[in-house]
C-alpha cells in the first residue's frame, strides 16, 4: 500500500509536467514535532519541493518566528482553528513556499482544558488560493496521537493538492 507521502510527491511532480511549475511545500509544526516533516523527507526527491519547517513549540516561538498574533492564542487558545490558520499562513512566509501545512495540538497525556481534551489537534493549511483547518481528536497515548495528527495532516495536503491541481 501506498504511503500518503508518496503520493503527495507524485502529485507535485504530476502538477508540473502539466504546468512546468513547481509547487514547493513547508510545513509548521507544534505537538508533532517536526514528525510531518520527516515523513516528507522520507521520499526519495523530497529537497525538489519540500523546503523546510519551523517546529513552534511554545507561544512564543509561533508569536516571534510564525507572526501568530499574541490576541488569537490569548482569545482562542494555542490549540484553535485560528491559531493553526496562522502557523501555516506565517510558515508560508517564512519559508516563501507555495503550500505550508501546520499541527498544534494536545498530545498527552497531560494538558487538557474544559472543552480541548487530550487529542485535540487542529491541522492548518495555507496555500496560494485558500486557508483551511480540520480539527482531529484521536484518543491514543502521546505517541499515537502525535503520529495520528501527522498523518491527518499529510492527508490534508493530499486533498488540497488533488483539488489544486485538478483545477490547473
Amino acid at each position: 500500500m501506498e504511503r500518503v507521502e508518496q503520493e503527495i510527491a507524485q502529485l507535485v511532480r504530476g502538477y508540473k509536467a502539466k504546468t512546468a511549475q513547481l509547487l514547493t511545500i513547508g510545513t509548521t509544526e507544534s505537538a508533532t514535532g517536526g514528525r510531518i516533516a520527516d515523513r516528507l523527507t522520507n521520499v526519495p526527491g523530497s529537497s525538489d519541493y519540500f523546503k523546510g519547517s519551523v517546529v513552534a513549540y511554545s507561544n512564543e516561538m509561533k508569536v516571534n518566528i510564525l507572526g501568530v498574533k499574541r490576541e488569537t492564542i490569548e482569545d482562542y487558545g494555542a490549540v484553535s482553528e485560528q491559531t493553526a490558520i496562522e502557523m501555516a499562513e506565517g510558515g508560508r512566509r517564512c519559508l516563501g513556499v507555495d503550500i505550508c501545512v501546520s499541527s498544534t495540538g494536545i498530545a498527552g497525556p497531560s494538558g487538557a482544558t474544559p472543552g480541548k481534551p487530550v487529542g485535540l489537534f487542529y491541522i492548518g493549511l495555507t496555500g496560494r488560493e485558500a486557508s483551511l483547518s480540520q480539527k482531529c481528536v484521536f484518543s491514543g497515548n502521546r505517541e499515537e496521537n502525535k503520529r495520528n495528527a501527522a498523518e491527518a495532516a499529510l492527508s490534508v495536503l493530499r486533498q488540497y493538492l488533488l483539488q489544486y491541481a485538478s483545477r490547473q
